[in-house]
């Protein structure tokens, strides 16, 4: 990550907003909540509530990672939403840019995850210690030495698409942290959340939201 937190003043991309929740399109480069320090205090919690001032935190994306991502609208939409995301009842899509030519069609990569406390807030994989952790993925297309990914996350540990696509070989175009050379070398980190599907906590009723990856 870089010294310098300087994020994109874009207005804020409202996907959906009812009663119970709101879903905006978060920006790359954004932090999700304040970080530690007066420097680190703009985030989109923040800018969400400049708007709605009743919303409330239910899960993160990285700063640098961009896409859908829901706030809850009362104490108890966000009990019920944080509830279904640890429970997995959630359905996660992310796109991915990945660094060289992925020959296999689609995969799973099984592999726990801990924190690299010398490190931090780097994640490494730990076959003793590790918590668990899965990803499916699907290729969607070759793009000259890179290429396109779905990726379908069963868990949702910190990191986890970033350095299983780091142990599978092919590291996602523009991470800071764990990809080098060539494949450090592109403006962001491409890694969006595409699509989230889940149950309104009033009613119960499936609901999908997507947005469209801008790279």
């Amino acid at each position: 990550m870089s010294e310098t937190y300087d994020p994109p003043m874009t207005p804020l991309d409202v996907l959906h907003e009812d009663a119970q929740l709101i879903v905006v399109n978060k920006p790359s480069g954004l932090l999700s909540v304040p970080g530690r320090g007066e420097h680190l205090a703009d985030c989109l919690l923040t800018r969400v509530q400049a708007t709605f001032p009743q919303a409330l935190l239910v899960h993160r994306l990285d700063r640098d990672t961009s896409g859908v991502m829901v706030f809850a609208q009362t104490p108890h939409a966000q009990r019920h939403l944080s509830m279904q995301f640890e429970n997995r009842q959630t359905r996660k899509i992310y796109v991915a840019r990945v660094w060289g030519r992925v020959e296999d069609k689609t995969g799973t990569v099984d592999l726990p995850l801990i924190v690299d406390w010398p490190n931090r807030p780097l994640q490494m994989v730990c076959h003793e210690t590790g918590k668990a952790a899965v990803t499916d993925w699907r290729v969607v297309k070759h793009e000259g030495e890179t290429t396109r990914m779905r990726l379908f996350p069963k868990t949702g540990r910190s990191h986890q698409l970033r350095v299983h696509m780091q142990a599978l070989g092919h590291p996602i175009l523009g991470d800071p942290f764990y990809a080098d050379g060539a494949a450090q070398q592109f403006p962001r980190l491409m890694l969006h959340s595409e699509e989230l599907r889940l149950k309104n906590p009033e009613g119960g009723v499936a609901m999908k939201f997507r947005a469209k990856a801008d790279f």
